[in-house]
């Protein structure tokens, strides 16, 4: 592999062709037994024509090395047609059974080591890289390279694929590649076995494909990121990069190349505890409308806020939890196996209490007094021991707020019994947030936007969406209002006064209301949450919309027929047929 760079001063990843490289793995092995099988044939063919023989008339004859090369042919190939041209002497017979049996350890040793090579690790991952490459570069589609598809990669993967999503997978675990096979997506999903972090497999995986719109770096060691992240930046400076890490070192790192998009999922439920804390409207809405389509409105959870948390774990998401948690003025008794780290000693000593020894032993949990506690919350990496953690803590106290961490989704169900308050998945919430930002990128400028305008408009935004929608979330789509999406409301939106509200009427009843609520109108890069009726509109404007799947059908027909948007935006009932219009002198305003 070598690196260069390309007239416009971009770095290039050049690498050889992969047949190429096949094709010398198969000689090189098979050398030997080729040269042995050649040696065996050339023996054979030219001792037959050294050999006496007779013609039908008895008078001496030699064998041409042509017919002799023909004889051996069909003779070393088992397929055996005969004497020829004449019977042969008994000289010939015995050479010939000579080179049978040299012929058959021949093609023994050849077999054998053909076996071998197809067996071999380096030949299969050859042939794999080959047939992979040959994927990627027939892909005419715009794509999303996924590295890493574990926990966070499989969700991601799926819910990317149901919205029609391209994707190209590279993982270092054969099983993780090997369940693409097994998941019901609807397109063929190339993947391959690589090491991420390794330049040369991220350009097999299409990173400088004209049709490579974005990388997302999702396994589970943060240096492998940071490294996918810095080489999508050389290769490819503006090409959107997503990449997931848990450490601010690693993510300080990323953010030096370029403007990658860092997920961390322990900061993102540091920041949800804050809002629920302050906000429980507001992280209310957030729950519900991260989840996505089809999700259900969450209770309104109403976490304490005075009183002292005992917090089991205090590895990098319990550090990111109790930081949150003083900082919000609380008091925390922390229970860790190890005493803390040198810089651990910067909080007050007054309302940060460290316990040292295993939290699932009765007298170490006896110190952490539970009884006058008022929240709990079990953040170790084992689920096995964060359940008998919550199972304990809720029997000493049942009043506890109780929060958990759980490392594995095949582990969901038991969480679910227990009844958690607060329940962290690292990987779905990664995965959530990721998609939130692929599919619709307003509803994640939304989310990040939505807590300034305070709770109180959080919760009528919540009993707005109820109004029209229910309490199940079945549509959140974006519309853009240009020729080509809207055609039908260009001349309303070039005519002056265009109200939000006019456009939100029902095309079967214009005095009804479409079952949708707008959440965010973007203008450029100025964003308006919750517009009401009367936002002017304009061209180009974006909006997100939340409601019901019947609705978004009404204001697509809005968007796109004139005849309907005459009815829906200024009360007039035009004919459809153009020999309609014609006859009875009625035809839409967008016509002219």
């Amino acid at each position: 592999m070598v690196q260069q760079r390309d007239p416009r001063g971009r770095t290039t990843v050049t690498r050889p062709t992969e047949p190429s490289s096949t094709i010398f793995l198969i000689l090189r092995r098979m050398r030997a037994p080729l040269i042995v099988l050649i040696v065996i044939f050339a023996v054979s063919v030219l001792g037959l024509t050294l050999m006496p023989g007779q013609d039908d008339q008895g008078r001496p004859d030699r064998m041409g090395f042509f017919d002799a090369f023909y004889f051996m042919s069909y003779t070393a190939t088992t397929i055996g047609y005969g004497e020829i041209p004449h019977a042969f002497t008994g000289a010939q017979r015995l050479w010939v059974i000579a080179s049978i049996y040299l012929s058959v350890v021949g093609w023994a040793y050849a077999i054998g080591a053909l076996l071998t090579l197809v067996r071999d690790r380096a030949f299969r991952e050859a042939l794999a890289l080959r047939r992979f490459t040959r994927q990627v570069l027939r892909m005419r589609e715009p794509f999303l390279l996924i590295v890493g598809y574990g926990q966070t990669g499989q969700l991601l993967g799926q819910a990317l694929d149901s919205l029609g999503r391209r994707l190209v997978v590279l993982d270092n675990t054969p099983e993780h590649v090997d369940s693409l096979d097994l998941d019901a997506y609807y397109a063929d999903v190339p993947g391959l076995v690589a090491d991420g972090a390794n330049p040369h497999m991220l350009g097999a995986a299409g990173l400088e494909h004209p049709q490579c719109e974005g990388v997302v770096a999702l396994t589970n060691n943060d240096e492998v990121n940071l490294v996918v992240a810095m080489t999508a930046a050389l290769v490819r400076p503006n090409l959107p990069v997503i990449a997931r890490t848990v450490s601010p070192v690693i993510e300080h790192r990323m953010r030096a190349f370029g403007s990658p998009t860092v997920v961390n999922p322990f900061d993102r439920f540091g920041d949800h505890i804050r809002l629920a804390l302050h906000q429980p409207s507001s992280f209310q809405l957030l729950s519900w409308l991260i989840k996505g389509e089809g999700a259900t409105l969450p209770d309104k959870g109403r976490p304490p806020t005075s009183g002292r948390w005992v917090v089991c774990g205090y590895g990098r998401f319990g550090h990111k939890l109790v930081d949150d948690l003083l900082a919000d003025g609380l008091q925390v008794t922390v229970v860790e196996l190890g005493p803390p780290g040198a810089g651990d000693h910067d909080h007050d000593p007054a309302r940060l209490e460290v316990i040292v020894g295993d939290a699932s032993e009765p007298s170490v949990m006896a110190r952490a007094r539970l009884a006058d506690a008022v929240g709990f919350v079990a953040g170790t990496h084992n689920d096995a021991t964060n359940l008998s953690l919550v199972a304990a803590a809720r029997k000493e106290n049942p009043s506890l707020f109780i929060g958990a961490r759980q490392n594995r989704p095949r582990n969901a169900p038991l969480f679910a019994t227990m009844d958690v308050d607060w329940l962290l998945v690292p990987s779905e919430m990664a995965a959530r947030e990721i998609y939130a930002q692929l599919s619709t990128p307003l509803t994640w400028r939304f989310l990040q936007e939505m807590p300034a305008r305070g709770d109180d408009w959080a919760a009528a935004t919540i009993a707005t969406l109820g109004a029209h929608c229910g309490t199940k979330l079945d549509n959140l789509w974006k519309v853009t209002l240009t020729p080509r999406e809207a055609p039908a409301l260009m001349s309303w939106l070039n005519g002056g006064a265009a109200p939000l509200g006019d456009l939100m009427r029902c095309p079967h009843d214009r005095d009804e209301r479409v079952a949708a609520v707008p959440l965010l109108l973007l203008r450029g890069d100025e964003s308006t949450l919750g517009p009401t009726d009367d936002t002017s509109l304009a061209a180009g404007d974006q909006i997100l919309f939340a409601g019901r799947r019947g609705a978004r059908r009404d204001l697509l027909d809005t968007l796109t027929n004139h005849v309907v948007s005459e009815y829906v935006l200024r009360g007039r009932t035009v004919p459809a047929g153009w020999l309609w219009q014609q006859m009875t002198g009625r035809k839409p305003s967008n016509h002219g």
